[in-house]
């Protein structure tokens, strides 16, 4: 199983499928999932003839379970150990979610300054900040991310089975076309983890004011949302991400849940394919 450790003593597991002398793109997954939830990225990108990467964030998946090391800090610390140990150039990154900080965060600290960065894709990111502040009086309240935590405490595989079945990927909207197996494979990738770092990934995804990052990134950067996404609310993320980019382009789909990388990935990977070779 390919595995690299990091400095800190994490196992951290990647996949690297494709022609290594190929352009490399990585992805990034949300919380709680896995490298897992990119297969339909992945499987499209490398029929395209592009290298594709994608890591288990710590705790998560097939990663060791660590105790400790659950922030933005961490995340892109690890991510940039994949990138090293891989020696990716010109590489393109692309984050879902909580993976959406991860790449900023990355990019803005890791990837620009080494130079191994040509382009980065923001897919419904939590970036700049989630939780409502003086600074940031859209976000939500902190008493959600309470919910949540309370949630995971109280009954994890309940909870992982009712986020994907409700909100995550729109199904608890009229006329929605329900997955079972979407469903199944969610819970599958966040069972898969560690309860300790899902419990505290909460505050590393709601309270990590990335503004900075933003400011500091300069390759091309897409943001692409979902105007119906129920998880992270377009208007206090995407709306407010594009604004601090300084080469940073917003698509928008209407209707789209959290969850559009899987529900509609045959409209979202041709777009990702487009901004890509543009």
């Amino acid at each position: 199983m390919p595995v690299i450790t990091t400095k800190d003593g994490v196992a951290i597991f990647f996949k690297d499928w494709g022609p290594k002398d190929a352009q490399p793109i990585m992805f990034h997954h949300g919380w709680p999932l896995s490298s897992d939830d990119w297969d339909a990225q992945m499987l499209f990108f490398l029929s395209k003839g592009y290298r594709v990467i994608a890591h288990d964030r710590r705790g998560h998946g097939r990663s060791a379970q660590a105790s400790g090391g659950h922030d933005m800090d961490h995340y892109a610390a690890d991510a940039a150990a994949v990138v090293e140990h891989l020696d990716l150039r010109n590489a393109v990154h692309i984050g879902h979610s909580t993976g959406g900080g991860e790449v900023a965060r990355y990019v803005a600290r890791h990837g620009e300054p080494q130079g191994r960065v040509a382009k980065a894709v923001l897919v419904s990111a939590v970036p700049p900040l989630m939780v409502k502040a003086p600074s940031n009086p859209g976000g939500l309240p902190l008493e959600v991310f309470d919910g949540l935590r309370q949630a995971l405490a109280d009954n994890r595989a309940q909870f992982f089975l009712d986020l994907p079945a409700g909100p995550f990927y729109g199904f608890n909207r009229p006329d929605a076309k329900v997955s079972q197996g979407v469903v199944q494979n969610w819970w599958r990738q966040g069972m898969a983890g560690s309860a300790e770092a899902h419990y505290e990934g909460i505050k590393a995804f709601s309270e990590t004011d990335q503004s900075d990052d933003l400011k500091a990134i300069t390759v091309p950067t897409l943001v692409l949302h979902g105007e119906d996404d129920q998880i992270v609310p377009i208007d206090a993320s995407a709306r407010l991400s594009v604004k601090l980019l300084k080469n940073g382009t917003l698509k928008t789909y209407p209707g789209y849940p959290h969850g559009m990388l899987t529900t509609h990935a045959d409209v979202i990977n041709p777009d990702l394919l487009a901004f890509i070779k543009g």
